[in-house]
């Protein structure tokens, strides 16, 4: 299929509920545990763990309703505050969030971000730390140059973005710009944890097929540094996986502080 035919996650929207089925459930068929779920775990609890990333609000602009990347950051930040681009995300986001009958289960993540802690005899309290530091979740728009408008948010001492610049960006100079319009959000001195999809043209959500802009390390590091994001970390996962669901060959994590 020609990637101009695949759909926009951000204009075309998406079975939400499919999506973490395929990529982030604990289904003996679900092949992507090593890369969606082991690795952002484990790299977003060595970055808070390591007392480096300080601060009390935090926002968190992510693919799909995918809320185990914030399990580490909830230990360190007590305000967070997601955007997504869909109606159902939000929904499926607080069905959860407020624990309501159809709620997604995350068990098996909650139970993995205990492991990671050692703190496994306080499996309940993961949750509840998590959900009592989400405080607002709100709809964002990157055609506008505020992604949040028409709410004018407060600068976040941190952001976590995973997965997203590339599924709504289909050239480099728009990839650059929307990386641009997020780190608006984020005050001086403040990090960007992100992760990125690495050489990947097409995903599968559902059954319809999502367009993936095609990047790799080099790139988006130079991104990083075009919009004044100074590099503190970054690692790649090669792809662990067999599946014709995503075509992508790594995954990278990489944290840019703004500068001051």
């Amino acid at each position: 299929m020609d990637s101009t035919t695949h759909k926009l996650y951000h204009v075309h929207g998406m079975d939400s509920r499919g999506f973490l089925d395929t990529y982030f459930s604990n289904k003996e068929d679900m092949v992507f545990a090593e890369d969606s779920i082991k690795f952002p775990m484990a790299m977003f609890h060595y970055q808070f763990s390591s007392g480096r990333i300080e601060g009390t609000f935090l926002i968190d602009i992510s693919l799909g309703s995918a809320i185990h990347n914030l399990y580490s950051a909830s230990n360190s930040f007590k305000n967070i505050l997601i955007l997504k681009f869909q109606e159902k995300c939000i929904m499926e986001l607080n069905r959860w969030l407020h624990d309501r009958t159809g709620a997604y289960d995350w068990s098996h993540t909650s139970s993995a971000a205990a492991e990671l802690e050692g703190t496994r005899d306080q499996l309940q309290q993961k949750d509840m730390c998590l959900r009592s530091s989400i405080k607002q979740i709100l709809k964002c728009d990157f055609e506008q140059e505020n992604i949040s408008s028409p709410v004018l948010l407060p600068l976040a001492d941190c952001i976590i973005s995973a997965w997203i610049l590339e599924m709504i960006s289909k050239s480099e100079d728009e990839y650059i710009k929307n990386l641009e319009k997020t780190i608006k959000l984020l005050k001086p001195g403040g990090q960007l944890l992100l992760i990125a999809t690495l050489d990947a043209t097409y995903w599968f959500a559902g059954a319809e097929r999502f367009h993936c802009f095609t990047c790799n390390e080099e790139f988006v590091k130079n991104a990083f540094g075009k919009v004044g994001l100074v590099i503190d970390f970054c690692a790649v996962q090669r792809r662990r996986n067999v599946s014709d669901l995503a075509d992508y060959k790594a995954f990278l994590f990489i944290v840019g502080r703004k500068g001051e």
